[in-house]
C-alpha cells in the first residue's frame, strides 16, 4: 500500500497548536470555530478546508509525521489518544503551518474528501513540561494520516490522557456550528457592513480633505493646484466655487495683478501687456504664449527685479481621524501636527519666478481653474505675507 510522508521529524509549536490550511485567502479559523459541534477534541475540522491540531507541549518542538495513504490503515495500539475527522481541501495548496506562519510544509493533497486520523503520544508529559528547550528530550509526538473517504462524523477512537479528555470536553461544550446557509448569510452581512464602513471612511476623509465640506462635482473635477490652495484656506476654495464664472475671472485677474505688483514685474512692458490682455479677455501675448519663452524673457530682461521671498507655510491642520463603527476600537492618534509646508523646507525664492505663473493660471479656459491656480500661485509669490492676498480675494468673493 502506497504511503507518502510530506512531513517526518519535528515541528515547533506555540500555544500548543499547529494547523492545516488550504484556503489561500484565509488565515484559518479561530479555536472555537474549529471545534464547534464536534464530539472529538484534538483535531478541529468544523471550518471547511482547515484543521486545528492541539498538542500537549505549549512551546517547543514535538515529534510530528504526516502520512498520505490510498486507504484506511489499522489503528496502531502504540498511540495513546486518537481521533478521526473528515476534511476536504479548499484548494490544491494544502499546507501544515506553524503558529504565525513561522514555517510551512506543503502537503500536496488533492481536492477530494479525506478521512483524517490524528494520533498523539505523551500529551500529558508535554503539558506538564509546558516548554521544551533545544537540548531537552522529546516529550510528545503526533501522527496525522489522510486517506480518501466520504464524509463521516468525527469520532474519538482512543482516549488515555487528561489532556485529550480536556479537549474532548471543550469541544462538546461548544454550540453547534452555523449551517452553510447561516455562514453565507453572516459573510454577506459582514461584507455589506465592511463596504458601508469603507464608504463612511471615504466620505469622512473627503470632508476632512476639503475642510469639512463636501466638494461639488466642479471642485472634484477642476484639478490643477486645488489641493494646494485647500491647505491654505479651504473655505475660500468653496466660496470661489459658489461665486460663479464672472467673479472667478475677476479673482484670477486680481491674484495675477497683485502678485506681479508685489514682485515688481508690472514695470516690464511684456508683463503689463499680458495683464492688459487678461483684462480684455484676450489671449496672452508673446512671450507669455509659450512658457519656455516666458522664462527665457525673465532671465534675459535686465530690468527684471531680483527680489526674494520666503516660502508660504499653510496653517496647522489636525490629522485625519476616521469614524469608528460600532464595536470597533477608536484608533489612537499619536499626535496632532501641522501640514508639511507646501513648498518644502523654509528658504528664500525668486519672487518674480513665483509671480509669473499667475498670468498663465489666469488665462486658463475654465474660470474656476483659473481662479484656484492664480490664487495658489499668488500665495507662493506673497510668501510669508500670503494672508494679505487672501484677504483681498475674500473681499472680492464676498462683494465687499
Amino acid at each position: 500500500m502506497a504511503v507518502r510522508r510530506p512531513v517526518d521529524g519535528e515541528v515547533h509549536v506555540h500555544y500548543g497548536q499547529i494547523y492545516v490550511e488550504s484556503d489561500p485567502d484565509s488565515f484559518g479559523p479561530g479555536l472555537a470555530e474549529a471545534f464547534a459541534g464536534q464530539s472529538a477534541g484534538l483535531c478541529g475540522a468544523a471550518i471547511p478546508g482547515a484543521l486545528w491540531l492541539a498538542t500537549g507541549l505549549h512551546t517547543g518542538s514535538v515529534g510530528f509525521t504526516v502520512e498520505v495513504h490510498d486507504e484506511e490503515l489499522p489503528l496502531d495500539p502504540a498511540w495513546e489518544d486518537v481521533v478521526e475527522v473528515s476534511f476536504r481541501p479548499a484548494s490544491d495548496e494544502s499546507r501544515l503551518i506553524q503558529w504565525a506562519g513561522e514555517a510551512v510544509w506543503e502537503l500536496d493533497l488533492e481536492e477530494t474528501d479525506y478521512r483524517v486520523r490524528y494520533c498523539a503520544h505523551g500529551m500529558d508529559e508535554g503539558r506538564r513540561r509546558d516548554t521544551r528547550l533545544a537540548d531537552e528530550p522529546q516529550a510528545d509526538r503526533y501522527l496525522l494520516q489522510f486517506w480518501p473517504a466520504p464524509p463521516e462524523p468525527d469520532r474519538v477512537l482512543r482516549q488515555t490522557t487528561e489532556s485529550a479528555a480536556y479537549w474532548h470536553d471543550y469541544a462538546r461544550r461548544l454550540p453547534p456550528p452555523p449551517t452553510p446557509q447561516e455562514r453565507a448569510e453572516a459573510e454577506r452581512r459582514a461584507r455589506l457592513a465592511q463596504e458601508e464602513a469603507d464608504r463612511q471612511r471615504q466620505a469622512a476623509y473627503e470632508r476632512w480633505q476639503w475642510g469639512g465640506t463636501v466638494p461639488s462635482e466642479a471642485l472634484r473635477r477642476v484639478g490643477g493646484n486645488i489641493h494646494g490652495l485647500l491647505a491654505f484656506d479651504a473655505p475660500l476654495v468653496h466660496a470661489l466655487d459658489a461665486a460663479g464664472p464672472q467673479v472667478q475671472r475677476e479673482v484670477a485677474l486680481l491674484a495675477a495683478r497683485r502678485a506681479c505688483t508685489t514682485a515688481g514685474l508690472t514695470d516690464l512692458d511684456w508683463v503689463a501687456a499680458a495683464l492688459t490682455a487678461l483684462t480684455d479677455g484676450g489671449p496672452l501675448p508673446p512671450p507669455l504664449d509659450d512658457p519656455t519663452r516666458m522664462w527665457e524673457a525673465l532671465s534675459s530682461d535686465p530690468r527684471a527685479p531680483r527680489r526674494t521671498v520666503g516660502r508660504a507655510v499653510p496653517p496647522e491642520k489636525a490629522r485625519f481621524e476616521p469614524p469608528v463603527t460600532p464595536g470597533e476600537a477608536r484608533p489612537v492618534i499619536v499626535a496632532t501636527t501641522g501640514t508639511v509646508p507646501a513648498f518644502g523646507s523654509p528658504q528664500r525664492m525668486s519672487q518674480p519666478h513665483m509671480a509669473l505663473p499667475t498670468l498663465l493660471a489666469a488665462a486658463e479656459a475654465d474660470p474656476l481653474r483659473a481662479a484656484v491656480d492664480a490664487v495658489f500661485a499668488g500665495v507662493a509669490a506673497y510668501g510669508e505675507d500670503y494672508r494679505t492676498l487672501l484677504e483681498e480675494v475674500w473681499s472680492a468673493v464676498s462683494g465687499r
